[in-house]
């Protein structure tokens, strides 16, 4: 949604109301050129899943080599 600054100004408090409402940005505009963006705050979004554990596990050692420890099938 684009909205002009002159209405921006009447209508803040809806318009932002609005958004936290829809999760819908709103681009803030001065004479027909994007001047700011109005978006929900980032603790009310969800948290995606995926990459949600990227940067927690530490690889030790080659995974790709069989081990060299005996395993119980090999008996």
């Amino acid at each position: 949604m684009r909205l002009a600054a002159g209405q921006f100004k009447a209508t803040c408090l809806k318009v932002m109301d609005r958004v936290r409402r829809t999760r819908e940005p709103v681009v803030i505009t001065k004479r027909g050129k994007p001047m700011a963006r109005l978006v929900p705050f980032a603790e009310d979004m969800p948290v995606p899943l995926f990459g949600y554990l990227a940067g927690t596990v530490t690889i030790l050692g080659d995974v790709v080599e069989p081990s060299v420890e005996p395993w119980d099938a090999d008996k």
